[in-house]
């Protein structure tokens, strides 16, 4: 089974093997550290209406940024294991601390399931950019991250880049301290205006939930995030393999190890109509 490469670095090609969970009806799942993916649940349900999604939010333990890469492993495989109880067909990893850490050994030691990671569009960002001036603007641990700066030097040769990395507001967000978060967006994003970046690439999850607070610190600049992407590829590695639902009998469970009011909260304002749920792995 081989699914032809995406020109989304997020995505790869298959090794000839059985997955773990293949029928139709079987759910797509999603992790993240936290709330940040319900960004690309959100995208996901409506680009496939049909398909069924379990999404695990891990804000007790959130954020994972401040980690190693072997705790942030340990973490990831506690969601992917409880997952895989569940039979999901495909996995989306809608966290970039997780992908740019450790996607390549989740392959590796999940190699039957399909897995589906997050980076920033910096090619689409270099394609969009009028002035040649793009911004990315993640986490510290993704901003530091090989993964990223391979990705910048194959597709951002030929343009200026301002890469920064954020520590403060993922916890923000998670916490419901909005206040406090543009407060912060004053303080870090003015470098991109004295960079005169005219295009914007959001390389966390939690940051497109916050989307329009940015925006509203940079007029007239250009923010692109992920979701679209992951959307794309999601259909089409399902579409390859004539595993895309074909009923409209669609079901939304998510869950989280942290506080319940939070991923309601962004639930109830993506106007997701899932079941929420409190768990502990």
């Amino acid at each position: 089974m081989v699914v032809a490469p995406d020109s989304y670095p997020g995505g790869r090609e298959f090794d000839p093997r059985p997955w773990y969970f293949s029928s139709m009806q079987n759910p797509i799942g999603i992790i993240d550290s936290g709330v940040g993916g319900l960004s690309i649940a959100s995208s996901l349900i409506k680009k496939l209406p049909n398909e069924s999604f379990i999404y695990v939010a891990d804000s007790k333990n959130c954020p994972y940024g401040q980690n190693t890469r072997e705790e942030i492993y340990k973490l990831t495989t506690k969601m992917i294991n409880f997952l895989l109880k569940q039979k999901i067909k495909l996995l989306v990893i809608a966290c970039n601390s997780i992908t740019v850490s450790c996607i390549n050994d989740l392959r590796r030691d999940y190699s039957n399931l399909p897995i589906v990671g997050i980076v920033p569009v910096i090619k689409t960002a270099v394609e969009k950019t009028k002035n040649k001036r793009i911004g990315i603007f993640s986490t510290l641990i993704t901003a530091n991250s090989s993964y990223q700066k391979d990705l910048i030097e194959k597709f951002a040769k030929d343009v200026f880049v301002l890469n920064k990395g954020s520590l403060s507001l993922v916890p923000l967000i998670e916490n419901l301290n909005f206040e406090a978060v543009d407060g912060v967006l004053e303080k870090e994003l003015e470098s991109f205006k004295k960079g005169n970046v005219d295009t914007l690439a959001l390389g966390c999850s939690h940051f497109p939930l916050i989307k329009d607070r940015i925006q509203k610190h940079l007029p007239g600049v250009l923010i692109l995030d992920s979701t679209e992407a992951v959307s794309r590829q999601v259909e089409r590695i399902l579409a390859h393999e004539n595993l895309l639902s074909k009923t409209n009998n669609s079901s939304y469970n998510f869950y989280t190890t942290g506080d319940l009011k939070t991923l309601e909260y962004f639930v109830s304002k993506l106007t997701i109509k899932a079941k929420t749920n409190r768990i502990s792995i």
